[in-house]
């Protein structure tokens, strides 16, 4: 397990474990929220969040590491953020009337937690040993994190997926169901 040592606030590993903490409080938020409205607000924050760390990870820190961390941990946290990605999409393109947001929105938490303990257990330890300046890149994350909060996030590709499927986010189960009540209603009117 990492171990959080006192690093001033611009440095880059600082930003990244903070945007972790973050999230992670806002997970546990979620998980005492009691009603719908508390917990749409703490998923459109923990959304927003996930998105700007993600692009700045993927943007500036991902690549300065990516060499030396190797390429196979660096390519399971490419993945680990497209499956977030895409569970954010879903999170996004449907309201409370779906009855599997909030399910969809632990499954995230727990995905998303898994990412946070590899990187903090695996990705950073051996960032840290890197020669390289981490004020300037922590300063590059802040700059680029204060441009998303402004301009937004950009596009991206897994929305789009999500967005071609025309809000059908459900999970094959919900499909399912929904297919099985249509052909009965169908049934109902032959009879």
């Amino acid at each position: 397990m990492l171990e959080r040592l006192t690093l001033p606030d611009t440095h880059a590993i600082s930003i990244i474990l903070k945007d972790h903490d973050t999230v992670k409080a806002l997970f546990d938020r979620f998980e005492k929220a009691e009603t719908g409205a508390k917990r749409d607000k703490i998923i459109a924050e923990a959304l927003m969040e996930l998105k700007i760390h993600a692009v700045i990870e993927e943007e500036i820190f991902y690549p300065a590491i990516r060499q030396h961390v190797g390429k196979d941990l660096m390519n399971e946290a490419d993945e680990e953020h497209h499956v977030a990605r895409v569970l954010i999409a879903e999170l996004e393109s449907t309201g409370r009337e779906n009855d599997h947001r909030d399910a969809k929105f632990k499954v995230l938490s727990e995905s998303v937690r898994h990412h946070i303990k590899e990187e903090e257990d695996e990705v950073i330890p051996k960032a840290k040993g890197l020669n390289i300046d981490f004020e300037a890149l922590g300063q590059e994350l802040l700059d680029r994190k204060e441009e998303l909060k402004e301009e937004g996030v950009p596009a991206d590709s897994e929305h789009s997926m999500v967005a071609k499927a025309r809000g059908r986010a459900d999970t094959p189960a919900a499909t399912a169901r929904a297919s099985v009540t249509e052909k009965q209603g169908a049934r109902r009117r032959i009879k």
